[in-house]
């Protein structure tokens, strides 16, 4: 039987953090790629260290991008995240592509031709979750600390403040009373900060934000409230410790709540299943949660590398659903084609919106009008509302 009274953490970092810039990097390339030609592929990994930053993958479109289009976007995104400092500077970085050719190996087996629909880019299991815990139906722990990172950085880009720096990581800890949360018993935020920042000045800031984000009254005990706990982090970002695309894959998705496939999103296209059915499985649960059927949500789906439908769909409403979960499962296949086509089909994946979804979270962020996010959307809830009667 599932516990009921427990604590339970999440974390989150900022986009200044050295694997989260790397992540922002691999989609801005997916992003150059899919403006040019929404059915080209993209498998980009990114590493950055101190004052370097290394693109290699393998990708397929228009040969008008070129290496220098890449090295210049790259420098851009760094500049934008904020970043002029000795170690890591968007102007000085030395910035090399080693970008090639997709596998033909790969094509052949993904590609539609005849009758062959087009199949999945690789085998996997992908997961998606939704909950009662908050508005956006995101488990609490992990949106908070989302949004006290995101409440941060906008201050520091904005220049209401000029003590921070970039690179920046949360961590919140709440008590559920029969399974649901009921207040914080300790936050911790590390932040970058300049060489002249009190430690005083940052508590105080960084406070100031905390409250802003939590319930009013969920503020943990001042001596549960930890900021900067080593008492001084100025060399940060890829000078103090080296990024990767791909390594903050529960940051990236529920904080740990929820399992989790092992396949990460960014740098990728929407024909990879890792990224397409995750969002579409995020979806269909998040669906499911807002029509009433069930307070919590999990999906599983899993898919073979050439093959265009899922092996399997597996629901678990945790013991809260008011209809019979196998009897979900087979109202979802019905409604949504979750073929690698048919997600993206769906869910519109084939644009350049991915860049923005490389920090503070995939999920739990709002639908956007050209399309960002279209898998936050709960337009399958008059459907669901109908099937179920509820």
């Amino acid at each position: 039987m599932a516990h009921r009274n427990y604590l339970f953490t999440s974390e989150s970092v900022s986009e200044g953090h050295p694997d989260k810039i790397c992540d922002q990097i691999s989609d801005t390339i997916v992003d150059i790629y899919l403006a040019a030609d929404p059915y080209a592929r993209v498998a980009c990994e990114t590493l950055a260290t101190t004052n370097r930053v290394v693109l290699a993958g393998e990708v397929r479109g228009p040969s008008s991008i070129t290496p220098e289009q890449l090295i210049a976007a790259t420098r851009e995104t760094i500049r934008e995240i904020g970043y002029e400092q000795d170690g890591f500077h968007w102007e000085t970085a030395k910035i090399d592509c080693y970008l090639h050719a997709q596998s033909a190996d790969i094509a052949v087996g993904v590609d539609a031709a005849g009758a062959k629909d087009e199949g999945a880019g690789d085998q996997g299991i992908m997961f998606g979750y939704a909950c009662r815990e908050t508005d956006v139906l995101m488990p609490a722990p992990i949106l908070w600390s989302h949004r006290i990172l995101k409440s941060l950085s906008e201050a520091r880009r904005s220049g209401i403040t000029d003590i921070l720096g970039p690179d920046a990581k949360s961590q919140v800890t709440l008590e559920y009373v029969d399974g649901h949360p009921v207040r914080a018993t300790s936050v911790l935020v590390s932040t970058q900060h300049s060489e002249k920042a009190k430690q005083s000045d940052i508590r105080d800031l960084v406070r100031e934000h905390v409250l802003k984000v939590l319930p009013e009254g969920w503020m943990p005990p001042e001596d549960k409230f930890y900021v900067n706990p080593t008492g001084r982090f100025v060399i940060g970002g890829p000078d103090g410790d080296a990024g990767l695309t791909g390594r903050k894959i529960i940051v990236d998705t529920y904080g740990g709540a929820a399992p989790h496939g092992g396949g990460a999103f960014s740098g990728k296209d929407p024909t990879k299943v890792d990224r397409s059915a995750a969002y579409a499985m995020r979806y269909l649960a998040k669906n499911v949660v807002a029509a009433g059927l069930a307070e919590r949500c999990t999906l599983q789906v899993s898919y073979a590398i050439g093959l265009s439908h899922p092996l399997s769909l597996y629901v678990d409403t945790h013991g809260t659903g008011e209809v019979d979960e196998a009897k979900i499962a087979s109202m979802l296949m019905e409604m949504v084609n979750l073929s690698p086509r048919g997600i993206r089909e769906k869910l519109q994946l084939n644009r350049p919106i991915y860049k923005r979804s490389a920090s503070y979270g995939h999920f739990g962020r709002d639908p956007e009008a050209d399309g960002g996010f279209s898998w936050e959307r709960t337009d399958l809830v008059p459907e669901l509302k109908a099937a179920f009667g509820a």
